[in-house]
């Protein structure tokens, strides 16, 4: 199984912003067991899969890939 960047990154941002993987996923509008199957190197991240998941995290997209820009990491 192949864990994308991506996957990597929800999770922590799940898990910083104390969230509920369910309730994302359902944000997002996914199923749970879809949105695991994401997460977890199962089923493909598309483009449009990014956008709806970092809307749901109410996040930029470019945060899922790690691209943030300087002034958001505080610097």
């Amino acid at each position: 199984m192949v864990h994308s960047i991506v996957a990597q990154n929800v999770k922590k941002i799940i898990k910083e912003k104390c969230l509920k993987q369910g309730a994302i996923a359902e944000r997002a509008g996914y199923n749970g067991k879809t949105f695991s199957n994401m997460l977890n190197g199962r089923k493909i991240i598309t483009d449009e899969d990014v956008l709806k998941i970092a809307t749901a995290l109410g996040e930029e997209p470019n945060k899922l890939f790690g691209l943030e820009r300087p002034e958001e990491k505080g610097a």
